[in-house]
């Protein structure tokens, strides 16, 4: 029988070139632009397969901060990232992988964000919603920029 792996997709059209959804995900100053509560200095990203990533999101009413970070495991500029998410320095092997894959639509792109490794929610860490706000963010800011 096989091992049933907790994951959720989030499938987003958005309003931008697929360039312009890639810069958004790759480069440190775009990051900080959508990823909530994220202090511009607190994003590093090597965006390479094997390279590193990290940035810190902050709860602005408790000041109690989050290190996320992973490493970078397939990078196809443009198309597709796969990393690992979850603390910055967690072994691979334990760590929930993301997949990001975009597809162009003429100026539109459809980018498919896949979590592996965990639930939509478990206990209080209701990872689904937290990732849909987000990339709700990136979906204004792109709007916006197009604009």
């Amino acid at each position: 029988m096989p091992i049933s792996v907790p994951e959720f997709t989030i499938t987003r059209t958005l309003n931008a070139n697929r360039e312009l959804v890639w810069r958004a995900w790759t480069e440190e100053k775009e990051l900080g632009n959508w990823l909530p509560s994220t202090p511009l200095e607190s994003i590093s990203f090597d965006v390479r397969e094997g390279g590193r990533y990290r940035y810190t999101m902050v709860n602005i009413e408790t000041g109690e901060e989050y290190p996320t970070g992973g490493v970078f495991l397939d990078v196809v500029p443009f198309e597709r990232l796969v990393f690992t998410w979850g603390y910055p320095d967690a072994p691979i092997e334990n760590s929930p992988v993301v997949t990001l894959t975009l597809t162009a639509h003429g100026d539109r792109t459809e980018m498919i964000f896949n979590l592996r490794g965990v639930a939509g929610h478990l206990g209080d860490q209701y990872f689904y919603d937290g990732w849909s706000e987000t990339l709700d963010n990136l979906t204004t800011l792109l709007q916006d920029q197009k604009a």
